[in-house]
Parts: C-alpha cells; sequence; structure tokens
C-alpha cells in the first residue's frame, strides 16, 4: 500500500492512495493559517469497504501532528470520523 503527500498545488494538499501507478483513492485539504480544512474524501468503488478513507484521514492526522496543524473537518467522512472517535480530539480546530 503506497500513500502519496502531494503538495504542489499549496494551499490545497492531498495524500493519494496509489495502486500500479494509479490513483484510487485521496484525501484533500486547504492549509490555511494552520489550519488543515479537510474538504473531500474519495475511495474507488473497487476498494470500498476495505477501511481505506480511514487509512488516508490516519495519514492525514500524522501530517497535522507532524507539522503542528490543526483539522476543520468539512467532508462528511472526516466529521462522521471525528464524532465517532477521540482519536482525533487534539487536531480539533
Amino acid at each position: 500500500m503506497e500513500f502519496k503527500l502531494n503538495t504542489s498545488d499549496a494551499p490545497n494538499n492531498e495524500i493519494e492512495y496509489i495502486v500500479d501507478g494509479k490513483m484510487l483513492a485521496n484525501i484533500t485539504w486547504v492549509e490555511l493559517e494552520g489550519v488543515m480544512n479537510m474538504n473531500h474524501t474519495y475511495v474507488s468503488d473497487s476498494l470500498r469497504g476495505q477501511g481505506i478513507a480511514k487509512k488516508l484521514l490516519d495519514e492525514a492526522a500524522d501530517y497535522a501532528r507532524a507539522n503542528q496543524l490543526k483539522m476543520n473537518p468539512i467532508c462528511s467522512y472526516v466529521v462522521a470520523a471525528f464524532e465517532k472517535s477521540d482519536a482525533y480530539d487534539e487536531l480539533k480546530a
């Protein structure tokens, strides 16, 4: 499983899940004033139900922790994940 951080279009950033050179899932955010505004999560139909979205969110959370950033959940997946788990409490903006 290969995750790739893509910050080439800053402030628009993403972590991609790549299989055989093809992007099959990603989580995106806009970073402003120390806050990652988590605006989209996508997982290919072929990968649904395998926990890929959570792995992407966990990768983004690790990035936030490593860079002393907060996270603002906007997309429905991140909102739901933040409500279900206290694992992200210290990251909430």
